[in-house]
């Protein structure tokens, strides 16, 4: 192999080599926060004598695609992609940021409580009110019930007057006839 083939083997491997990077970075994208106090320009590639495209600020959001020696490569909210300086961005966002956060959830959970709040005092009165017709309905339960056995015992007389009744005709029919078969034709003959 010529020098000059093995030159540009080298040559090869490296552009291959640092395409490889740049598209891993690519995939491993992960969130990021710029940190506290500064501005930084977002140019089209890494290095300062790029063209500025946008600007970050302290709290704004981003999302690192890429790496390269002393560069980040990000991607704005908007969509925007290009290159920050590296060591300007933390994993966490920065005290404003979260102070901005806790605030938005102590305002949401505030709300939360009081709705909560009304909705058990609506259940209270509810439960009040369920409670006062609970106690009715076993009152009328109670008196449905009575009613209920005094009515079936009242109905049971006629039952009882129809069973009467038919005993007293039938020992009035058998007073009867054991009068009739017990009387035995007399051969006296009475004038």
């Amino acid at each position: 192999m010529s020098g000059r083939n093995r030159h540009a083997s080298w040559v090869y491997l490296l552009v291959l080599a640092g395409t490889l990077m740049l598209c891993a970075g690519q995939a491993a994208a992960e969130a990021a926060w710029v940190r506290g106090g500064i501005r930084l320009n977002l140019r089209t590639e890494p290095g300062t004598q790029y063209r500025i495209i946008a600007g970050v600020s302290t709290g704004d959001a981003v999302t690192i695609t890429g790496r390269v020696e002393g560069w980040t490569k990000v991607r704005l909210a908007d969509g925007k992609e290009g290159w920050i300086p590296e060591g300007y961005l933390e994993a966490e966002p920065p005290p404003t940021v979260k102070l901005g956060q806790l605030t938005d959830e102590v305002t949401s959970l505030r709300a939360q409580l009081e709705s909560s709040r009304a909705r058990t005092t609506e259940l209270e009165e509810s439960n009040t009110t369920l409670a006062g017709r609970d106690d009715s309905q076993h009152s009328e339960i109670n008196r449905l019930k009575v009613e209920n056995t005094e009515l079936r015992a009242n109905k049971r007389w006629p039952e009882w007057i129809t069973g009467a009744s038919v005993l007293a005709v039938g020992m009035l029919l058998g007073a009867i006839l054991h009068r009739n078969a017990t009387r035995r034709p007399s051969s006296r003959i009475r004038l």
